[in-house]
């Protein structure tokens, strides 16, 4: 396997089983100053893969041992986010609408056209780019919420709910001052810049 990796977000992965074809794949890549990942099965991706990998794959369907196709369903089982474009030169309706089922967001058959591979390619990264960052910032929220303390996380449910200072103080038998400073330190840890954009990522986490 070779590989050059700088970025999470541009990197393409090559899997297929035919050398002369990741070969031609990762010059085709590297024409548009893309990184590459080749690999020779799906077992060896599945065995690379972690779920902060990012870029987006092209996926042979024929292959020895897992099939393209299991390999596409058993990352969407992991719940990965990962774009896959699946291609063939075996490829026949039925194949074809599995992959697109299991997500695939393009299907191709050899011989493709390079340029239309290249646009799916640019279109998926770009695509999938803003899913990911706005999945990074929701689990960076979660890890500050699971960072709050107990008592932090009564004010803040209080706060939620439309709740002032003075009333969430007498509920909770503190100072409207103690109030004031929990709310001030929960806004630290979630790096919430205002009550309503903290109101908006506690409704986008439930």
């Amino acid at each position: 396997m070779q590989q050059t990796q700088t970025k999470k977000t541009d990197t393409v992965f090559i899997v297929d089983d035919d050398p002369a074809v990741r070969d031609a794949l990762r010059w085709l890549m590297g024409q548009v100053k893309l990184k590459v990942q080749v690999f020779s099965s799906a077992d060896e991706f599945l065995a690379n893969y972690t779920p902060e990998t990012r870029g987006c794959i092209i996926l042979d369907i024929r292959m020895p041992g897992m099939s393209g196709l299991e390999l596409q369903e058993r990352l969407k089982a992991l719940g990965s986010l990962i774009p896959i474009i699946i291609i063939t030169g075996h490829g026949d309706v039925s194949i074809a609408v599995r992959a697109m089922k299991a997500g695939a967001v393009e299907f191709l058959q050899k011989p493709f056209n390079d340029q239309l591979l290249l646009d799916t390619v640019q279109s998926a990264l770009s695509t999938y780019g803003a899913i990911w960052e706005q999945e990074e910032r929701r689990q960076e929220y979660n890890r500050s919420l699971s960072s709050l303390t107990k008592r932090e996380k009564e004010v803040l449910n209080l706060l939620r709910t439309g709740k002032a200072n003075k009333v969430i103080a007498s509920i909770l038998k503190i100072s409207v001052r103690t109030v004031e400073g929990h709310r001030a330190t929960i806004m630290s840890k979630t790096g919430a810049k205002s009550l309503g954009e903290l109101i908006e990522m506690l409704h986008a986490n439930t």
